[in-house]
């Protein structure tokens, strides 16, 4: 474990470390969605949506197909809730603290988006029919409206090899949803039969 001796605990040792962000990561940063970033956005299948809260911190996965998170007008964004676990941890978060970042992930791209801003929940009938997947509404939708909006280089991607096919892990070769469950649930739940169920399962609860 590190010592405490070798803590950062200042914003002038951080700077001092790292310097004062400057030239194009400054001006990268704005506050509405130029015509680049909404074609980043229109071909972002998968962002990750962090909220936090007075019970703490939440990091959600949210996936469909690209254009699902759909650009409302320069400063606006909506997003469906699909079929989930219903532990809405960052819908929570949210009622008390609007705050938001979403990281949008393009499959081959290096380059990832990422949005701040706050957020609401709405049920609005018009907004939720107008993302209707095969006549299934989604539960609510996600409005968010931006505050600041940039792009990332490309190095973590280039770094994690996260799109090289020789990279990808055989699913078989780390535990099965069912087993994890079985095991922080000392049995209880999940299991073989859990996990026979799971692509049925999945298939019926994806809208």
């Amino acid at each position: 474990m590190a010592g405490t001796d070798h803590l950062i605990t200042t914003v002038e040792q951080l700077e001092a470390l790292y310097g004062k962000p400057f030239g194009p990561s400054l001006a990268k940063e704005i506050d509405h969605l130029s015509p680049s970033y909404r074609k980043l956005i229109e071909a972002a299948p998968f962002v990750a949506i962090a909220t936090g809260g007075p019970e703490g911190l939440d990091c959600s996965p949210k996936g469909d197909a690209a254009g699902f998170v759909r650009i409302l007008d320069d400063k606006t964004l909506a997003i469906p809730d699909r079929p989930g676990n219903n532990r809405v941890d960052g819908f929570r978060n949210i009622l008390r603290d609007p705050r938001i970042a979403v990281l949008f992930l393009i499959p081959g791209v290096g380059e990832t988006l990422r949005v701040n801003g706050r957020a609401s929940i709405s049920i609005d009938p018009e907004l939720m029919q107008s993302f209707a997947v095969n006549g299934k509404l989604p539960r609510s939708v996600l409005v968010i409206h931006i505050e600041t909006v940039f792009f990332h280089c490309s190095k973590a991607i280039v770094r994690s090899k996260l799109w090289d096919p020789a990279t990808q892990i055989a699913r078989n070769s780390l535990p099965s949803t069912g087993s994890i469950i079985a095991e922080v649930s000392q049995g209880k739940m999940g299991g073989e039969d859990y996990d026979k169920a799971a692509p049925e399962r999945i298939k019926a609860m994806l809208y």
